[in-house]
């Protein structure tokens, strides 16, 4: 269940930030350079968030995590990103089904979808560092 709650905190938290940042890419970037540039733009940053974030929910969560834990944390906040994705492209801006994952299928949608397994992976990907904290 730590690990769980780990990954409902990371979630959380770079979720809150990519919120902020795709408002901004949405609105501003976007309109500016076409949308898979302001993908490419944003996903440096959130991958930025990512790390930093899943780094203090495993020193809080998980000091001591194995791999399992690690994938368990990130495993299960991809879901929670997905689904949170999915709910707030259907329920709140009123797309269908079918337009949220074609969206996936875009040229930014693929893109998108390559940080966010990026951000999954987050977790075992901070156990490759050398001479690592967490």
């Amino acid at each position: 269940m730590r690990a769980v709650k780990a990954g409902a905190v990371y979630v959380a938290l770079v979720f809150a930030a990519g919120f902020l940042f795709g408002t901004v890419r949405v609105l501003w970037l976007a309109p500016r350079v076409g949308a898979p540039a302001a993908v490419a733009l944003e996903l440096p940053l959130i991958l930025l968030v990512s790390w930093i974030a899943c780094g203090w929910c495993l020193d809080r969560f998980l000091p001591a995590a194995r791999p399992g834990e690690r994938m368990l944390m990130g495993g299960s906040a991809f879901a929670m990103l997905m689904a949170a994705e999915l709910v707030l492209s259907t329920v709140f801006f009123g797309n269908s089904l079918a337009t949220y994952f074609d969206a996936l299928l875009s040229p930014e949608g693929l893109l998108g979808l390559a940080g966010q397994a990026l951000f999954g992976a987050m977790p075992l990907i901070r156990a490759l560092r050398p001479n690592r904290r967490d």
